[in-house]
C-alpha cells in the first residue's frame, strides 16, 4: 500500500504534469488532441489518487 505522503506528492505531480501536457499541446488538431486528452487522463488519475482515503 502507497503511504499518505507518497500518494501527495503523486498526486500533485500528476496535476502538474496533466496541466504541462495539456498546455503545451501542438496546434495540430490530432497531434493536440491527443496530448490534450492524455494531459487530461493524467489530471482525472492525480485527482482520484488524491481523493483515495
Amino acid at each position: 500500500m502507497i503511504r499518505t505522503r507518497t500518494k501527495r506528492v503523486l498526486s500533485i505531480s500528476l496535476l502538474v504534469l496533466g496541466g504541462i501536457l495539456m498546455f503545451f499541446a501542438p496546434e495540430n488538431i490530432w497531434i493536440g488532441a491527443v496530448i490534450f486528452a492524455l494531459g487530461l487522463c493524467v489530471e482525472i488519475a492525480g485527482l482520484v489518487l488524491g481523493h483515495r482515503k
